[in-house]
């Protein structure tokens, strides 16, 4: 191992020291922004940045889609404050807690899991969904007592595996387009599988990231939900926020909305749920900035990280990963084809799901065809190629989780995506020995 087509692969390797630093400093409990920040430096580094084209990629990160989430969990922030000055969080809790009956901790993460997993799969986007429920489900786990760990580490996890799971979503309709089998074929031998491995993986690791974490990393408890009695203004207020959700959630799936549509309903359901509950134009806006102010941080967090992912594509770091992996092969026909698919896309492609499948499938099928692998197996390799990469590797879907459940504790994430991870893989190698 050495070169391959001019391609330096132990060069490209130390491409990758970026994401190593990252790693051991954020298990070494420093901060995410100061940690990015210095990766981003030995990033620009490695690729040879100077400072003009290192403010072009700082001023390119700024209409990346990174910087659009960034931007998402800062209005989801400002809509929260608005929700708890009009005392809509009161309300939805108080029916909640006092109606359904989800008053426990194991009762709340189920929950949260089935709401996310819903609207996740129904708008087909992460980022979006999220946004949408977080202002509604961090005063309900803050009532019962959840950490904020467990609540960022539900979003991702079920997150993740509810766009495979989704009829519409980008991943499923790519997936289906390439490899030509049937939807309810998809999910109940390939997505569905998988999903179900991956909620109980992160159940059994829900429970202890929660002991860990709930006395160190709690929420601020709405004060007096339990002595809390809904009023006429605070029930018209939830009404129209509930009516108003459920019309932008229908809306946004039959209109197929990208994720900035999320802009508009958050902005939307502050000022009319605002208006509605008393307050004046002035001060929703100014409550949405109070709220959107709590967050600078993150959307500065956010900008870097696209070019933190950036320059360590441009130092041929994941090129290098694949490159050390595809010899293998030849080793092993059909079951080493789908094992690899699956890890070259885990471990060697970052970067958006449908780019990360086209470029798989484009690669392998030539041997797919010529070997005549299991369309479904290649299913099952392609889907935990785009997943698992999301949950080892610190990306944007891993932030965003953080983002929205207001915390910054990245470790249990890394271990929560870790275990998922190996999860995934091991399934991957039994289902492609079996069936590939």
């Amino acid at each position: 191992m050495g070169t391959e087509g001019g391609f330096n692969v132990w060069l490209g390797l130390l491409g990758l020291l970026p994401l190593v630093v990252y790693i051991v400093l954020v298990f070494r409990d420093v901060d995410p922004l100061p940690a990015t920040a210095i990766c981003v430096l030995i990033g620009a580094i490695l690729t040879h940045q100077s400072l003009i084209s290192f403010g072009e990629a700082l001023a390119k990160a700024t209409g990346s889609f990174l910087a659009l989430v960034g931007l998402i969990i800062m209005l989801g922030r400002g809509l929260g404050e608005v929700l708890t000055e009009t005392k809509v969080s009161h309300t939805l809790v108080h029916k909640i807690i006092f109606g359904i009956g989800i008053d426990t901790e194991k009762k709340a993460m189920l929950g949260i899991m089935l709401a996310c997993m819903v609207v996740i799969g129904l708008l087909g986007t992460m980022a979006g969904g999220n946004a949408i429920l977080a202002p509604i489900i961090l005063p309900i786990a803050a009532s019962v007592g959840l950490s904020r760990s467990a609540v960022a580490v539900i979003f991702q996890a079920v997150g993740e595996e509810a766009l495979i799971l989704g009829p519409f979503t980008p991943p499923v309709v790519t997936l289906l387009g390439l490899t030509k089998i049937g939807y309810g074929e998809m999910i109940l031998f390939a997505a569905g599988p998988i999903a179900l491995i991956t909620f109980t993986a992160t159940w059994f690791m829900l429970q202890r990231i929660q002991r860990r974490t709930k006395e160190i990393n709690p929420y601020e408890r709405l004060e007096g939900v339990e002595q809390f009695v809904p009023t006429a203004r605070s029930k018209r207020a939830t009404g129209t926020f509930v009516a108003l959700f459920l019309a932008a959630v229908i809306y946004g799936i039959i209109a197929k909305a990208t994720t900035s549509y999320v802009i508009i309903v958050m902005l939307g359901l502050a000022v009319m749920t605002g208006l509605v509950g008393g307050l004046k134009f002035n001060q929703i806006l100014k409550l949405v900035i109070k709220g959107m102010a709590g967050n600078v941080g993150l959307f500065f967090l956010f900008l870097l990280l696209d070019p933190f992912i950036n320059f360590i594509k441009l130092a041929g770091g994941f090129k290098a990963l694949a490159i050390i992996l595809k010899p293998l092969v030849d080793l092993g026909g059909k079951t080493a084809i789908v094992i690899l698919g699956g890890l070259i896309g885990a471990f060697g492609i970052s970067g958006a799901t449908v780019a990360t499948l086209n470029m798989l499938h484009s690669m392998f099928n030539p041997m797919l065809s010529k070997l005549g692998v299991s369309m479904l197996a290649w299913s099952v390799a392609l889907i935990v190629a785009t997943r698992v990469s999301n949950f080892i590797y610190p990306g944007a879907n891993m932030f965003s989780s953080l983002g929205f459940a207001e915390t910054k504790d990245l470790k249990s994430m890394l271990k929560n995506g870790w275990v998922v991870a190996a999860c995934q893989i091991l399934f991957l190698v039994i289902y492609s020995l079996l069936f590939a």
